[in-house]
């Protein structure tokens, strides 16, 4: 995709949305009557792994944490040892309700019934699909076909959809979108995902369809089977150049800037970054996967310059190996002995305690980091466990499907600003390594999914939930305020009380244990 001058996009939004003192008197004053569709389609898309607050929350604290890849600070606390935060459990609904899925719901109004406008709708209808994706994949039930409606058609107290029905017309519009997309129509302005490539959004389409198709797994796997037969047919993802991602430019964002990487300004904002948990650190380990010394950083931080911080990597290595956090840790919990390290400038020091837990590498947490949507690898490692679980060869055998997820992974990497790129008798012989074994299939192919979902916390938390793998232990503390590892997020109070005969009826669907973040959305039942 290109690379768009973020900050006169955003301005320009800013314009068109303001409101005009001087406007005719009929003219409802709180919406625009000429906003126009692609930019609100360009703010939807900048927010979504822009937005600070909500890859802040729902990333570094909550998602990331809870399947075990990150933890040991204090913002990792609620979901790396299950400590409750209803603030930080709404955080996505507050944020999103009236901000992105408003402007994607008017978007998708805006543009319809216009030819001039048939691709740019078709789009619009597609990002509609993946923005409420993650809303209901970490609610539950949720308001979908009312949401969004409040200036238009005055619904301010919008009913919620039950999942199931949330997703029988995710796969409607996701057909129906893919089969609307035509080149020689309309070019799409403002795609900050593929620059109006209409071929590139139909694959993008057909494979967010066998993603939500993977979903229904356990809930309805008739269904689930028919759904992804049929994305799989009409068109999903071939090589990593059809990867969905986003680049973000080399800002450090701020709560009202998104040009930037939003997880990524989680991450670098802390004086103390991250450390890798340990369970995420055994499985490059026992299967010593070359990745590993690419994505795992021994450093000496720098307090308020995180690209500063000093590589010691290879010193540390060789005297203890890679070391992480226990699960149950703070960074701060296991004391180290201190170690005699020389930095690139020839100073003795001791290495810290903390000098002693591995970090993310700088690439993968740069304000510029690209953020990956969906990739050719999570297509292909889904197909290989659609070939176990259906006994079915839809273009290969599930050896060869997840052969082709490992290569993508790895391969994926070099699309990073200073990623690196691993060598291709490394992947060979990892692969080898690492056949799937009869009876382990699905773990080991969900395995792998977990490492190449890294830094997209929502879907490594989504895949864990629909597939059971890998396998986690609860990380439960004296702090734990559950003994299970929660499963959904909690609707926002205020939404409990501004909606309150909706969110009754929400809550009772749920089952016996009610709004809890214990508790299991209808695909993960």
């Amino acid at each position: 995709m290109k690379r768009t001058t973020l900050s006169i996009i955003l301005i320009g939004i800013s314009i068109i949305t303001s409101c005009n003192k001087f406007d005719n008197i009929n003219i409802d004053p709180t919406r625009s009557s000429n906003l126009d569709p692609a930019l609100q389609l360009t703010n939807v898309q900048l927010r979504y792994s822009g937005d600070l607050e909500i890859n802040e929350k729902i990333h570094l604290c909550i998602t990331m944490p809870l399947v075990q890849q990150v933890g040991g600070i204090w913002s990792n606390r609620w979901g790396q040892m299950y400590i409750y935060n209803r603030l930080y459990l709404s955080s996505l609904w507050d944020n999103s309700y009236n901000k992105d899925v408003t402007d994607i719901v008017s978007a998708v109004e805006r543009s319809s019934n216009n030819p001039l406008m048939s691709n740019l709708n078709a789009v619009c209808r597609i990002m509609k699909v993946y923005e409420f994706a993650r809303m209901t994949d970490l609610y539950g039930d949720i308001p979908y076909t009312e949401a969004g409606l409040a200036y238009s058609k005055g619904i301010t107290h919008p009913k919620f959809d039950r999942q199931e029905d949330i997703y029988n017309h995710f796969f409607e519009e996701l057909t129906a979108a893919a089969a609307q997309l035509d080149p020689s129509k309309d070019v799409v302005r403002g795609d900050q995902f593929y620059n109006g490539n209409i071929a590139a959004w139909k694959k993008f389409a057909n494979s967010l369809r066998l993603r939500y198709a993977m979903r229904l797994v356990k809930v309805n796997p008739e269904k689930a089977k028919a759904e992804a037969k049929s994305a799989y047919d009409a068109g999903v993802f071939t090589s990593n150049a059809d990867i969905c991602l986003i680049h973000h430019e080399d800002v450090q964002n701020s709560y009202s800037d998104s040009r930037g990487n939003g997880l990524s300004a989680a991450f670098v904002q802390s004086e103390v970054l991250p450390r890798v948990n340990n369970t995420f650190i055994e499985q490059f380990r026992l299967t010593n996967d070359p990745r590993m010394s690419h994505f795992f950083r021994y450093y000496i931080d720098i307090i308020n310059r995180p690209f500063d911080r000093i590589d010691i990597t290879d010193q540390v290595r060789e005297k203890i190996g890679y070391n992480g956090v226990k699960p149950t840790d703070y960074v701060w919990d296991e004391q180290l002995a201190p170690l005699d390290i020389t930095l690139p400038n020839g100073t003795a020091i001791k290495a810290t305690s903390n000098d002693q837990k591995v970090q993310l590498a700088n690439f993968l947490i740069r304000n510029n980091a690209p953020f990956f949507h969906m990739t050719f690898a999570e297509v292909e490692l889904l197909l290989a466990e659609a070939s176990i679980r259906w006994n079915v060869n839809w273009g290969g055998t599930a050896a060869e499907h997840y052969a082709n997820g490992i290569r993508a992974a790895c391969e994926q990497l070099s699309l990073y600003p200073t990623g690196p790129k691993i060598e291709t008798a490394l992947i060979n012989n990892f692969i080898q390594s690492n056949r799937l074994v009869p009876g382990s299939e699905i773990e080991l192919i969900n395995k792998q999914l977990w490492i190449a979902l890294l830094m997209n916390g929502t879907e490594a938390f989504a895949n864990w939930r629909r597939t059971g793998f890998p396998v986690l232990t609860p990380s439960l503390t004296g702090e734990s305020t559950t003994k299970v590892i929660p499963r959904r997020l909690e609707y926002p109070i205020n939404e409990s009380e501004q909606n309150r005969a909706n969110v009754e009826v929400a809550i009772k669907a749920l089952g016996p244990n009610g709004d809890t973040w214990t508790n299991r959305v209808w695909w993960d039942k």
